[in-house]
């Protein structure tokens, strides 16, 4: 990070210490000023380091620049040189910085500037870091109402389903049960209306034979003749017989069925004779 980076950094994390200046610890401020004499022993110290690092700085130079006249150096020469100063480095690194001055004025200033150095980094920490935080919780509470938002959603709509699945469970059976009702009304009231339109038609076309007598012959004396059934009711008595004892469907012949009435059933496919007893007859399954 170059030194332009750094500065647009520092100006930017500065916009935000005035929100937060009230809960920063106080500026450092130095309230007495170092005394002239504490600034001429600094400069007169600083001066006598910058003449020890000239020294060694030539003595470096010398070093670097000065080459071996005789090239008949022993080798362990050399190797004992390197090693003296490879012990000299090794002092030069364990050996602790010494202060610059001692002097209680120059110590007292440069340890406040340092703090106020310090605090103010500090202070850009704690602004980039009270930063983050607000803009984390804001993030949580808009996160948090998110999620309330879609609990209640979850919950109006699962009540919602549960509430129409038992309404169409309801509806479904009292629908099928009133449609179910309705159908069996219409099969009754159309099986009334076939039975009385069987009637009326056979009591208009095949009427009893004691009928047919008395409308041809008024005046003609007649023999006494059996209490016949009519058609209707022989039709009656073999849908009856077949439907409630479907195992012996056959019905006896007696004298109340009037002979041309059973011959024309035979003769249309309606009645069946059975194969083995000719005064006992069935009407066909027409149903089956």
């Amino acid at each position: 990070m170059d030194a332009d980076e750094l500065l647009q950094q520092t100006k930017a994390l500065a916009k935000h210490m005035s929100v937060y200046q009230p809960s920063l610890a106080p500026d450092i401020t130095s309230n007495a000023a170092v005394s002239e004499s504490a600034l001429e022993e600094l400069l007169s110290e600083c001066e006598e380091k910058w003449k020890e690092l000239e020294e060694l700085q030539n003595k470096l130079t010398l070093t670097e620049t000065d080459t071996l006249e005789d090239t008949g150096y022993e080798f362990s020469q050399l190797m004992t040189h390197v090693k003296a100063l490879t012990a000299e480095l090794n002092q030069w690194q364990k050996k602790e910085p010494e202060l610059l001055s001692k002097n209680h004025d120059v110590l007292v200033a440069v340890g406040k500037e340092e703090l106020q150095r310090v605090n103010k980094e500090l202070e850009m920490v704690l602004s980039c870091c009270q930063t983050k935080n607000e803009k984390l919780n804001k993030d949580l509470k808009s996160e948090q109402k998110w999620l309330e938002e879609q609990e209640e959603l979850l919950k109006a709509v699962t009540d919602k389903a549960a509430e129409l699945q038992n309404e169409v469970m309801e509806f479904s059976e009292s629908r099928a049960m009133q449609e179910l009702k309705v159908k069996i009304n219409k099969v009754i009231a159309y099986r009334e209306k076939l039975l009385e339109n069987l009637g009326e038609f056979i009591e208009e076309h095949f009427p009893l034979p004691q009928q047919q007598r008395n409308a041809s012959k008024k005046n003609v004396p007649q023999e006494p003749t059996a209490d016949l059934i009519s058609l209707h009711e022989i039709l009656e008595l073999l849908m009856n017989k077949i439907l409630q004892t479907p195992h012996e469907p056959y019905l006896t012949i007696d004298n109340t069925f009037w002979p041309p009435y059973v011959e024309m059933l035979l003769r249309y496919g309606v009645a069946l004779r059975h194969p083995e007893d000719p005064n006992r007859i069935r009407m066909e399954a027409f149903h089956q």
